[in-house]
């Protein structure tokens, strides 16, 4: 079993940066694929990064390329998400998550766990 926490959203103006933590409860986070979705009112969630147990592959969507970088620091269970440059359309709550597999996806449903989520809003 692992819990998630999310921290660091909040109100930015557009071309700022926030960076997101994700804490993670269990001695197992190390073994975890980690990923971050976010999910804008009257949409589905979205798959935004993900990164292996070990932080030596990362993966985005396209839209935050160049923008966002995730990472990883496995001795205090925690996954970050760095946002710079932002833009009014990436307002969205913003959930981390963690999946047994062995290999990252962009479908939230093969994720096995979540968090509580976070809010993050662009102001244009």
């Amino acid at each position: 079993q692992v819990q998630l926490v999310e921290s660091g959203g909040g109100l930015v103006q557009a071309g700022g940066s926030l960076r997101l933590s994700c804490a993670a409860s269990g001695r197992t986070f190390s073994s975890y694929v980690m990923g971050w979705f976010r999910q804008a009112p009257g949409k589905e969630r979205e798959f935004v990064a993900a990164i292996s147990w070990n932080g030596g592959r990362t993966y985005y969507t396209d839209s935050v390329k160049g923008r966002f970088t995730i990472s990883r620091d496995n001795a205090k269970n925690t996954v970050y998400l760095q946002m710079n440059s932002l833009k009014a359309e990436d307002t969205a709550v913003y959930y981390c998550a963690a999946t047994r597999s062995t290999y990252y996806s962009v479908d939230y449903r093969e994720y096995d766990y979540w968090g509580q989520g976070t809010q993050v809003t662009v102001s244009s």
